[in-house]
Order: structure tokens, then C-alpha cells, then sequence
């Protein structure tokens, strides 16, 4: 009887008799053994700067316990740094200047416990930034727990530096120790600030209020920066139905710490008293419609571009909702210098014609609501151009370029939203535009 040469395995048999489903496991454990191994590197790597951070105090620490005890001067950093750096060539790290570091390093933080459970947890750079910029201890140990709890980015943690974050946390003016359980009233305090900073905005003195709602958005992972931890985003101009009517949020959160709906409402103008009215039926709205039986209750924020304590204390002494007012800022005035030596407005205007087409449509915005307040149109919602001028229509006239312009609308638009516009369309839509936003200023002088 002759005998058969075996086969070799097919590759099906090497993983298994069940094909497929054995495919799936292999997958599944490379997967699992991928996850084993970046999270081995991860510790490996939070060790690897535990111990160097910890041995830079430690050469900070014996520095200044020789110089205290035998009086050396500021000259031996330098001739130790030589002296260092020739037995230790491969090593970085071992300047005068980072020696220096490490003296202040050590200077700054004399308690070796909580540098080994605090500090050793933040990369070296972190760490010279917080000896730069910050001074006090206490202001230098919030933000280095924040920027672990965080996992802030050195240039995250330089910005929240600059923008006086330890300053402006938990400082609005809020009535949640009132209308909060106590357990809940100083997390949702510490979560709100005054001011907040939105210099990540360029946005005029001349902007609308839809204008710093569409900017936040835009910029919506920034915007998140600067609330803080724990905000997920759900939706702009979120819309509610209350009684047969439309109602819209300007910004809805979750967060998720609080376990608990945000309401966000934003004002170019100071607080006025009938704000928090109107963000307490919003609140009662969102916990009505919205809101799960295990969530909290929900928390609004009104921000402002200025407010007065007095009014504010008053306003929200008697509400029965958790909220808070707070103020914000876009970014800072240009030195005088800068300024000279930047370009003008009319320059810029020359140079994009772009600029031009969305600076129009926003005066032509204004003065077509100007002319519906005079005429006694109301808007229940944020409206468009157009509908507006449909609506004016029907209630009395309208200039005589309407037509025209809704042609030059849709060039407007397209610019507004960051588009690509031919350079001889932008400049028509302008002129019609220009002859436009004329006709309306006229009918509103003569209103």
C-alpha cells in the first residue's frame, strides 16, 4: 500500500479548526496585547520622569544646602555644571541654566513627599514654566494639580497661566448655594469663572450677538478648553417647544461631573435684570423636556460683557433655578506701536475685497432689524436677511433694490461662511449692497 505525502497545514488550521471566528480571536488578541504594551510604555515613561524630575530636586536640594552651609557663591553652578558635564557627556539636561532651574526648582518646592506624589508627575518643562511664570505657592500648586488632572500641554498650561485662570475660577456671582444641594453647589461653583477669556475670537466692538455664538462654535474645541473639564457639547441654538412656540438656547452643554444640563446665554451687552427671567423658563423647559430622572438639576450660565453686583445679587436672590452670571472677554487692544504699523481698515478692505462683502452684510443686517423694530416686526427666533425682508415687505415697503440685492445675498453668504468668492462678484455684490444699505438708512431716518 503506497502512502500519501501529508499536506502541510492551511493557514485556517494553524489558527484553529473554527476559520473565521479564530481570525476574529487572533485579531482580538493582538488587539488586547497592543493595549498591554502601550499602557506598559506609558508607566515606563511617567516612571522615566518621576525619577529625573526627582533627581533634579535632589541636585537642586544639595546645592542650596552647600551654598547655605558653606557659603559658596553663585559661580560654583557654573563650575559644577562643567565639572558634571564632563563625567556625564551623553547626558542633556546638566547647563548652568538648568542647574539653576533646579535650585529654584528645590527652593520652590522644599516638601520631597509632595514632589514625589504632586510635581514628579509633570514633565520638566511644565515644570520650569511654573518657576517662570508663577509666583506664589499656592497659585503654582493649583495649577500644577490642575494641569495633572487635566492633562494639560505645556502650551495649554502657559495659556491658562496667561489668561489668570486661578484668578478667574469659581468667581461668578452665582445663587447655587441656595438652590443646590451642598454637595453639588461648590463643584458647579468652581466650574464657572469671571471673566471668561475668548481671545481666540476675532470679533469687533460691532458684533452681534449671533456673531460670538456662530465665533464659539467655530472654535468650539477652545470654547471647551476654557469652560473646563466635563463639558460635552450638544447643540447651538438648541430648540425647545414651550406652549405652541419655538424657543431657542444659545448653547447647550452636558456635564458630565455634575451629571446635569448647561444652559449657556450670551449677551453683548451688561447684565439686565430680565435676563435671569428669561434663562429661569429656559431652565424650567430643559429640566421639563430634557432632563432624566437621575440627572441634576439644570445649571444656567448668562454671559455678559459687563455686570453690576448689586444687580445681579438682586436678580437672582429670589429665583428658585440654579444660576449664574458671568463676564467675558474677547482679546485685548493693540498696542499703540502695533497699531501704527499695521494696516488700516480701508487698506485691508482694499487688499480683501472679501472683508468688505461680510462687513457689509452685517450693517445691512442691523439696519434691516432696526427697520423691523421700527415697523413693529417681531422675529421669535434668529431669522435671515431674506425672511426678514419677505416679512418687512408684507407689513410696508422696502427699498426699491430688493431684488437686486437677494441676488447679491447669496455672494454675501457665501463669504460670510468662509467660501471661495470670485474677486468681480464680491465687488458687484459690494455695490449693490452699498446702494442697498442706503435705501434702508433713509427708510429708517424717515420711519
Amino acid at each position: 500500500m503506497s502512502s500519501r505525502p501529508r499536506k502541510p497545514p492551511r493557514r485556517s488550521d494553524a489558527l484553529g479548526s473554527a476559520g473565521e471566528v479564530d481570525a476574529q480571536s487572533y485579531t482580538a488578541f493582538v488587539g488586547d496585547l497592543k493595549q498591554k504594551i502601550a499602557a506598559a510604555r506609558h508607566r515606563a515613561s511617567l516612571s522615566i520622569n518621576r525619577e529625573l524630575v526627582t533627581l533634579y530636586w535632589t541636585i537642586g536640594r544639595d546645592i542650596l544646602e552647600r551654598q547655605e552651609r558653606e557659603g559658596w557663591g553663585a559661580r560654583v553652578v557654573d563650575r559644577l555644571a562643567g565639572d558634571l558635564r564632563l563625567a556625564f557627556p551623553e547626558m542633556t539636561g546638566l547647563s548652568p541654566r538648568n542647574l539653576k532651574y533646579m535650585r529654584s526648582f528645590a527652593e520652590a518646592w522644599p516638601n520631597g513627599e509632595f514632589v514625589q506624589q504632586v510635581v514628579a508627575l509633570l514633565p520638566w518643562g511644565h515644570n520650569v514654566r511654573l518657576l517662570d511664570a508663577v509666583k506664589t505657592q499656592e497659585e503654582r500648586t493649583w495649577y500644577a494639580r490642575q494641569a495633572i488632572e487635566h492633562g494639560w500641554s505645556r502650551n495649554v498650561l502657559v495659556h491658562q497661566i496667561e489668561s489668570k485662570l486661578f484668578a478667574r475660577q469659581g468667581s461668578a456671582l452665582t445663587n447655587f448655594s441656595r438652590t443646590l444641594p451642598a454637595e453639588q453647589s461648590e463643584l458647579a461653583q468652581q466650574i464657572l469663572k469671571d471673566p471668561y477669556t475668548f481671545d481666540f475670537l476675532s470679533l469687533g466692538p460691532d458684533m452681534l450677538e449671533r456673531d460670538l455664538e456662530r465665533g464659539l462654535v467655530e472654535h468650539l474645541r477652545s470654547l471647551i478648553l476654557e469652560l473646563g473639564k466635563g463639558f460635552a457639547f450638544v447643540g447651538s441654538q438648541y430648540h425647545l417647544e414651550v406652549g405652541g412656540q419655538d424657543y431657542y438656547l444659545d448653547l447647550l452643554f452636558y456635564h458630565l461631573r455634575l451629571r446635569c444640563f448647561v444652559v449657556i446665554e450670551l449677551k453683548i451687552e451688561d447684565f439686565k435684570p430680565e435676563f435671569a427671567g428669561k434663562m429661569n423658563f429656559y431652565l424650567s423647559a430643559v429640566d421639563e423636556q430634557l432632563r432624566h430622572p437621575d440627572d441634576k438639576l439644570t445649571i444656567g450660565i448668562i454671559l455678559c460683557k459687563g455686570r453690576n453686583e448689586v444687580i445681579v445679587e438682586y436678580a437672582l436672590r429670589d429665583s428658585s433655578k440654579p444660576m449664574g452670571v458671568a463676564q467675558y472677554q474677547l482679546s485685548a487692544a493693540l498696542p499703540p506701536q502695533l497699531e501704527d504699523a499695521l494696516p488700516t481698515a480701508a487698506e485691508f478692505a482694499r487688499e480683501f475685497p472679501l472683508m468688505s462683502v461680510v462687513k457689509l452684510r452685517i450693517e445691512i443686517e442691523r439696519a434691516v432689524r432696526d427697520l423691523a423694530d421700527k415697523r413693529g416686526v417681531a422675529f421669535d427666533r434668529p431669522t435671515g436677511i431674506m425672511k426678514m425682508l419677505r416679512d418687512l415687505h408684507r407689513n410696508g415697503s422696502v427699498p426699491s433694490s430688493t431684488e437686486q440685492m437677494l441676488d447679491a445675498l447669496h455672494t454675501m453668504n457665501e463669504a460670510t461662511h468662509g467660501m471661495d468668492v470670485d474677486p468681480e462678484t464680491a465687488e458687484r455684490a459690494v455695490e449693490i449692497g452699498t446702494i442697498f444699505l442706503g435705501e434702508l438708512q433713509k427708510l429708517n431716518t424717515d420711519e
